[in-house]
């Protein structure tokens, strides 16, 4: 994934929602964005991928969108899977107005970073019913929104008003769409979208397509829990199975299968050392997760901050 040097330089002033400073983890409204768009983002765009019948990934193209989305259209309405950041939602709507002309009318929020829910606001007032997790909701109103200005409460249009504990399934445009929560994975609100029949799932950010997966133990996720979840998602897929991961390329079996495998021998790995009784500096020095740098450190998280989130996992630090 091309995460523009621009983007993180502009947004790493701002403090996120669980208190790191992130791209990936603002929760802004659009009318109170802190600069304009840089002149090399008015190149992006959004890529739109047919999955199945009337189902679409759409991937940002030209530089860092938020996450990847997912599009189910026909002729009984629209369902969209969250809606990436603030500045780009014009962008966004512009794409799928390529792919359908009828509005937004389900909106699901896979967890509650902005690179995923930040267009939330505008769809909202367009008619789009907001569906998430309960824990989701509960962090909006909890914690409210980062602004310039300070932290806000979280204006109506941005809250989900439909919400779930366990799952909720959509029966649509010959499509039957399971959404369940995963506890406690990559934050303690994670929904993740399964099309049985088309064979697709859209994990939200339970799965970083090669690359380190981000784990905001701040706000509720754990390492356990996102071994967990993706061993489940794991258990739905087959070779055929097509994934559309939070980050990074459509996937397949095979590359969820190699990010599990990834991160169980990194913990084992950090565990191994903490176990031993190493201190954090120590266990930075030996590096014991160099032989996934070239293929899986990328900006955001890179090998460093990686082991840093597993020895925190352990340690509780």
């Amino acid at each position: 994934m091309d995460i523009q040097p621009a983007y993180l330089k502009s947004l790493s002033r701002l403090k996120s929602l669980s208190r790191l400073r992130s791209l990936g983890l603002l929760i802004l409204l659009p009318a109170l964005w802190p600069t304009p768009v840089p002149a090399q983002e008015s190149e992006l765009s959004f890529k739109a991928t047919e999955v199945a019948a009337g189902l679409y990934m759409l991937e940002g193209v030209g530089g860092f969108t938020g996450g990847n989305l997912g599009l189910l259209i026909g002729k009984d309405g629209v369902v969209l899977i969250d809606d990436g950041l603030p500045p780009l939602t014009g962008k966004l709507l512009a794409a799928i107005g390529e792919l359908t002309g009828d509005p937004v009318e389900f909106l699901i929020n896979t967890h509650v970073h902005g690179d995923h829910i930040g267009g939330n606001e505008v769809f909202a007032k367009k008619g789009a019913t907001i569906v998430a997790h309960d824990n989701l909701r509960r962090r909006l109103l909890s914690d409210g929104i980062t602004t310039p200005a300070g932290d806000l409460p979280a204006p109506e249009d941005v809250l989900p008003v439909v919400t779930f504990s366990d799952s909720v399934t959509f029966h649509l445009n010959g499509h039957e769409a399971f959404v369940f929560h995963v506890e406690r994975a990559h934050t303690d609100g994670d929904a993740v979208i399964h099309f049985p029949t088309a064979n697709v799932i859209h994990t939200g950010d339970l799965m970083f397509n090669g690359m380190f997966p981000f784990i905001d133990l701040d706000s509720g996720g754990s390492v356990d829990g996102y071994i967990a979840g993706q061993e489940h998602l794991l258990a739905l897929t087959d070779e055929q199975t097509k994934i559309i991961p939070g980050h990074g390329p459509l996937a397949d079996h095979k590359d969820l299968k190699a990010a599990v495998e990834m991160l169980k021998d990194s913990y084992a790995r950090v565990r191994s050392l903490v176990e031993a009784g190493q201190t954090e500096e120590e266990i930075l020095a030996a590096n014991p997760l160099a032989d996934y740098h070239d293929d899986w450190n990328w900006s955001f998280i890179t090998t460093e901050r990686m082991t840093k989130t597993l020895i925190r996992a352990l340690t509780g630090e």
